[in-house]
């Protein structure tokens, strides 16, 4: 049963710990389906492809950022150089990303979309668009930043300012 409105979450002791509650199973378990349905759409994009999630993200944020390092996109992405490797190397070689020397430091390779990465990147990013506005379409208008507020605060406390930076620019949520 899916509520009609979703309660505050408050200790039900006050004083004591949230956490040390009963885990909040709904929340996680929305949460899983929420991600499995946002990533479908672009997941069958990316099949035709032969792509996956690595490479929608790789893509996503090299589309979004031309000039991205590789450094850049590892602390990005989290993952290892190994695994970035892989995903980039397919990506070039079908001619989505293209890789080129840095301007003031040869060693360093710099990360464009090339016009069919950019038209991917965006094709995927308007699926997604489309199920987000929809979600907030029968809510408050004020919904759209309470849900940045939300997401930015599932985010690492030392990493919240990076994300803020790299999502909203000098924009502050």
């Amino acid at each position: 049963m899916v509520p009609d409105a979703i309660p505050a979450l408050k200790s039900h002791h006050p004083g004591k710990d949230i956490l040390a509650e009963t885990p909040a199973y709904d929340l996680i378990e929305l949460f899983f389906f929420a991600y499995r349905d946002f990533v479908s759409d672009p997941d069958r994009i990316l099949d035709e492809y032969g792509f996956g999630r690595a490479h929608h993200r790789v893509l996503h944020f090299v589309s979004r950022n031309p000039g991205l390092t590789i450094a850049e996109l590892l602390d990005i992405l989290r993952i290892t150089k190994q695994s970035l490797n892989r995903v980039l190397k397919e990506l070039i070689e079908k001619d989505f990303i293209e890789s080129r020397m840095g301007t003031a430091d040869r060693r360093q390779r710099l990360l464009f979309a090339t016009p069919q990465g950019r038209e991917l990147a965006l094709k995927l990013a308007k699926l997604q668009t489309r199920r987000i506005m929809r979600a907030l379409s029968g809510m408050e208008p004020e919904a759209k930043d309470a849900v940045s507020r939300y997401l930015l605060s599932l985010i690492d406390p030392d990493d919240s300012a990076h994300v803020k930076h790299l999502v909203f620019g000098s924009e502050e949520t």
